[in-house]
């Protein structure tokens, strides 16, 4: 049966998705082929049939390994007959497309080391002992790099010796197989002709290796043995100078994964140590390899003389080191290869093996200078072009498959360095935006129905809402590039437009704000005017379009050539129909163009600009988003140590919990997390509760508790007298009830408290987030995640006064529903910030915006200033103190301070023994002030209670002129940019906003030092 399926419906069909689909649908693999497989019943079709349902699998992004985990006795002799059938030759019986299939298959393997089955099997593959395909001198060279490694290696020849015949055999051929692959991948691929008819099935095998190779590279665990034998194979080298790589058609994919593959080789990262690398040590390494060639030479060629004394940085470009050793022959070349350990020594009196234009690329490529990887980034354009948002491998329509392969990076559960996790998000999101960009394009100009007029111009027949034909368009200021950079460090231009169309539209175009993304576009139609537009035919050919570039808008220009700033005030209403903007263009675009320009002699793109479009703001952020992600690039520290290797997937992921963390904090003040002592009992079932108090009347929430912490390494933390830890000592729990001082006698002063009642999972979750670490909260819609986070906000914010906190969401209306509930607990509202333009739907009545803020402070400030003005009326103080924050403070000081001082010393307890009661009223100097409190004030029951309210009275008078002391900058401050920018800086300490608005506003962010 599995013959006659293979067979006659998957071969036959060309391994077509349809068919496959529905055997994959009708569970084949699981209810079939893998129940039923063994050694004995093994052969061709039935490893092919697996590997054809594991790609389905993968293809689906469905789990494709659960089958094999649950039969997995026979998995091992699986895979060893499919590494056979990878290594048959290609004439052999295995065709180049069912060869594809089983490469993809060993892809997949490789890519799943998570899953322990598969580990075990790939691991023999890419361990150290693969150093055996290396040549002797070169695993000379790299042993004596790494000394430590020569110690293991003893280790494995030893092991070998002991080995009986058949298992060395085995071992030596695993540990062989991917040298022998890629020496199988080079000669399929120098058996693709320059020119003539190709056979697509060789293209695409050589596309899905290079991936492959890409794959392991891209992984540490994989890369780390495996990097220096593909180093050794040189196949980066037979690639470029391979047939495939010079067609241009076929050869287009398999180049730009030639191009990722080379800049994987030569990543920034210590293969051994999985550290990565600064500027300064891959110089290092450039210098060492420049110098060790130059010692070459020197020793033995003494026809490089002028290169041996040279100094590095005049030999080191590409075309000085061909100009160097393109005269020298084939032999000579090959020598100096081999001195470097780059190829086996050529035998004495016979001639090299090798073209001469291989030995001179494997030379130059080895020692030319490479540009940095931060330094490529730095010099990359961020808008897209009209050659990457047409271009099919980078840019997929929206049916891609899952059947070819595509030059993009992948996201894997592990990344090389942090460097590497940023650019690989860094260009899929450049490509994502670009796929958006290229839909809207496509619409705004099929809408605008560019037609060629009788006079060789464009005429357009139709309009669009987003985009409009450019009546001028000029460059006006290109601007001294900065130190040590080659590309300016501004360009700017004007475009004109004519906005003759309807008022609402006309609105939209003048709103345009500074910072909005637009594009120019040049079309060349060649169909004549009223040609139909065919949805169905490539929309480039028809509508002619040459040129894309971006531009951000800076601002709108008035009458007199200005830009029109952006505030509070109203925009001036512009006469007539024309309007200019002022744009800022890429400036790496500009120097890349005009460099065109000069060189090339290609047409100036900026003098033919005739269609500029708009895009919705909301979609159109793609540019600071990529430019934040860009700084975060050139950007030292951005991650803490404990955090670092769990972004990149390695080591143990629960080492950033708390309970793993060196600075856990011991005591904590719950607050108002707890309702009472029951609630508090039940929260944490299994340990002992001891409360500081016996008596049950003050067991009363709010409680601090005293956890048990085990030493940095786990072992138990030793007393101060040197005894271990008793173990029902590491399950108590020290609870302390404390009263939170009186703050005065109105009812307002009470703090508003917590109502909710957590489950004990939700307290830990608290702690957890109390704690220094990572917390992760998980759950399901309605199970408490928001409370527990608002509760979280709320116990930072009173147990380190001092700090501030960051709140990021992922939407506009998650950060309301956090709003709404931290409002409702004992947080001062002046200590509250949100950014973004979300607080519209806030359903209260404050503003907690930035000019809500600043707002709200300058009332509050007028308010606090006249309670001051009625306390010095009520002490009967002349002059007008209550003027500004500074006068109230030199009050407090001379007038409030003093009479408070002089009360307390006549009330207070002496020689043990306490006042009488009625004196704690009767001398109290804020009588007046307090007249319109809940009166009596004073209970007169004892002295203790009486002395407690006469503290939160002043305590209330107290915060007055805190208060007024914070706001005092406010006085300085005259506009409402400064204010708001002191407020985000200084006042605030709970800061929230969504990360779209995080990711756009982080360089302004910086530059005020926010932090």
């Amino acid at each position: 049966v599995i013959e006659d399926v293979y067979t006659k419906e998957i071969v036959r069909s060309k391994f077509a998705i349809r068919k496959i689909m529905l055997l994959e649908f009708s569970q084949y693999l699981e209810n079939y082929l893998w129940m039923n497989y063994s050694p004995e019943v093994s052969s061709k079709a039935y490893l092919m049939s697996i590997c054809c349902m594991v790609n389905e699998k993968f293809r689906e992004n469905v789990p494709a390994w659960e089958t094999f985990k649950k039969k997995p006795e026979h998995f091992p002799f699986f895979f060893k007959c499919i590494l056979e059938a990878s290594l048959v030759e290609n004439d052999g019986e295995y065709s180049l497309h069912e060869q594809t299939v089983l490469l993809l298959f060993l892809d997949h393997c490789f890519n799943s080391l998570e899953v322990d089955l598969i580990r075990s099997q790939v691991q023999q593959l890419i361990s150290l002992p693969m150093w055996m395909a290396l040549q002797p001198k070169r695993l000379e060279q790299e042993l004596k790099k790494t000394p430590k490694l020569r110690k293991f290696w003893n280790l494995i020849k030893k092991n070998d010796e002991k080995m009986d015949e058949e298992a060395r055999t085995r071992a030596y051929r695993e540990r062989r197989f991917l040298s022998q692959l890629i020496q199988k991948f080079i000669s399929v691929l120098k058996s693709i002709p320059v020119s003539g008819p190709i056979s697509m099935d060789k293209v695409h095998y050589c596309e899905r290796f290079i991936e492959f190779m890409l794959d392991l590279e891209a992984l540490l665990p994989t890369r780390r043995w495996f990097n220096t034998v593909l180093d050794d194979s040189h196949l980066v080298v037979h690639c470029y100078l391979s047939s495939l790589a010079k067609r241009e058609k076929e050869g287009h994919l398999f180049c730009q994964l030639l191009d990722m593959l080379k800049f994987y080789t030569g990543f920034e990262i210590n293969d051994q140590t999985g550290n990565a690398l600064t500027e300064n040590e891959m110089t290092t390494i450039h210098y060492d390899r420049i110098t060790s060639l130059q010692r070459a030479a020197f020793a033995h060629f003494p026809e490089l003389y002028d290169f041996a004394l040279s100094n590095v940085a005049a030999v080191d470009t590409r075309d000085s080191l061909v100009k160097l050793f393109g005269p020298l022959s084939s032999n000579v070349l090959h020598q100096v290869a081999s001195y470097l350990c780059l190829l086996p020594p050529l035998p004495n009196g016979e001639d090299s093996s090798y073209e001469k234009e291989f030995l001179l690329e494997l030379l130059v490529s080895r020692h030319e200078r490479r540009i940095s990887q931060i330094q490529q980034l730095n010099q990359m354009p961020l808008y897209p072009t009209e050659k990457i948002i047409w271009d099919e491998n980078i840019v997929p329509t929206e049916y891609y498959s899952g059947e070819g392969c595509l030059a993009l990076p992948k996201l894997n559960l592990q990344f090389l360095t942090l460097h590497d996790y940023l650019l690989r998000n860094f260009n899929l999101f450049r490509l994502e935006s670009t796929y958006e960009i290229r839909q809207d394009i496509e619409d705004s100009v099929s809408r605008m129905k560019p037609w060629l007029s009788e006079y060789g111009g464009v005429v357009f027949g139709g309009w669009a809402r987003m985009a409009q034909p450019i009546v001028s368009f000029t460059v006006v200021e290109v601007a001294k590039p900065n130190i040590g950079e080659n590309w300016p460090m501004r360009v700017r231009a004007d475009v004109t437009i004519n906005l003759n169309v309807r008022d609402n539209i006309k609105d939209e175009w003048e709103g345009l704000r500074k910072h909005d993304v637009c594009f120019l576009i040049t079309v060349r139609p060649t169909q004549p005017y009223g040609t139909k537009f065919d949805r169905r035919r490539p929309f480039v050919e028809q509508t002619g379009l040459v040129y894309v570039r971006g531009c951000e808008i800076q601002g709108m220009l008035d009458e007199k050539g200005r830009v029109i700033e952006e505030g509070p005030e109203p925009k001036p209403r512009l006469k007539g129909d024309c309007r200019t903007y002022r744009v800022f263009l890429d400036p790496n675009q500009y120097q890349q163009d005009m460099t065109n320009t000069i060189q090339n002699g290609a047409e100036d793109v900026y003098e033919t600009f005739n269609i500029i479009m708009r895009r919705k703001p909301k979609e159109n952020n793609f540019k600071a988003v990529l430019e934040t992600i860009r700084n975060l690039m050139n950007t030292d520290c951005v991650v803490p140590d404990w955090l670092h290797d769990i972004i990149l997937g390695y080591g143990d992921p629960s080492s950033a919990h708390y309970s793993k963390m060196p600075n856990q904090i011991a005591t904590l003040d719950f607050n108002d997390t707890f309702l009472s002592i029951d609630h508090l009992r039940a929260s944490f079932p299994g340990y002992n509760i001891k409360v500081t108090v016996d008596n049950p009347a003050l067991q009363i929430p709010p409680f601090r508790i005293t956890f048990p912490i085990k030493g940095g390494k786990g072992k138990k933390r030793k007393e101060e007298d040197g005894n271990e830890e008793k173990p029902e000592e590491a399950k108590t729990l020290i609870v302390e009830p404390h009263v939170i001082p009186n703050r005065g006698p109105y009812p307002y002063n009470q703090p508003k408290r917590n109502t909710i009642q957590f489950t004990h999972t939700q307290i830990e979750a608290i702690r957890a987030g109390m704690q220094p670490g990572l917390t992760m909260v998980v759950g399901p819609p309605g199970t408490g995640k928001t409370d527990v986070a608002v509760q979280i906000i709320s116990n930072l914010y009173h147990n380190f006064p001092e700090q501030r906190t960051l709140i990021v969401t992922h939407s506009n209306q998650a950060l309301n529903q956090l709003f709404e509930k931290i409002m409702a607990l004992d947080i001062d509202e002046r200590h509250l910030l949100r950014l973004g333009h979300g607080e519209e739907e806030l359903e209260t009545e404050k503003d907690f915006s930035r000019y809500g803020r600043v707002n709200y402070v300058l009332a509050r400030r007028l308010e606090l200033l006249r309670e001051v003005g009625r306390l010095q009326e009520s002490l009967g103080v002349p002059g007008d103190v209550s003027y500004t924050c500074e006068t109230a403070g030199h009050f407090f000081l001379y007038q409030v301070m003093s009479r408070w001082e002089e009360y307390i010393s006549k009330v207070k307890v002496k020689g043990g023994k306490s006042p009488d009661v009625k004196d704690v009223s009767s001398l109290f100097p804020f009588h007046q002030y307090f007249a319109n409190a809940p009166q009596p004030i004073f209970k007169g029951r004892s002295y203790e209670e009486d002395m407690e309210i006469a503290e939160g009275c002043f305590r209330h008078v107290k915060k007055i002129f805190t208060q007024l002391e914070e706001f005092r900058a406010f006085e300085l401050l005259r506009s409402g940019l400064d204010r708001s920018k002191y407020l985000l800086v200084k006042e605030a300490k709970i800061i929230a906003m969504t990360c779209t608005h995080a990711a756009l506003k982080r360089h302004d962010l910086v530059e005020l030092g926010f932090k």
